[in-house]
């Protein structure tokens, strides 16, 4: 699950339009699950984009394409700048080892 928050102070009409275009070309890139735009009911200058992903190796991929660089990547490059991919946990799974990943 990819969880991107932005803060919009002027035109969020213009911004809900980039959102929304930036949501349909991550939706048909392959192993996109499902994904919704939404504004802060007690703040509307806070806006979210989530996404899910069949795993992470998918939303990275997705990234890399070109219409997503196109598209995407101006208005996520727009997102409050902190870790916003999280694994989704059932009730007794383990989750993920907190520890960077080292690649052969």
């Amino acid at each position: 699950m990819v969880i991107n928050r932005f803060v919009v102070e002027h035109d969020s009409d213009a911004f809900r339009a980039e959102i929304e275009r930036a949501r349909a070309v991550l939706a048909a890139q392959k192993g996109f699950l499902d994904g919704a735009v939404g504004r802060n009911v007690d703040d509307p200058t806070r806006w979210v984009l989530t996404t899910r992903w069949e795993g992470p190796g998918a939303y990275r991929r997705a990234l890399s394409a070109y219409d997503v660089k196109v598209e995407a990547w101006p208005v996520l490059g727009r997102a409050v700048d902190e870790p916003s991919a999280y694994e989704t946990l059932e009730p007794g799974e383990r989750a993920n080892d907190a520890r960077p990943r080292v690649t052969d």
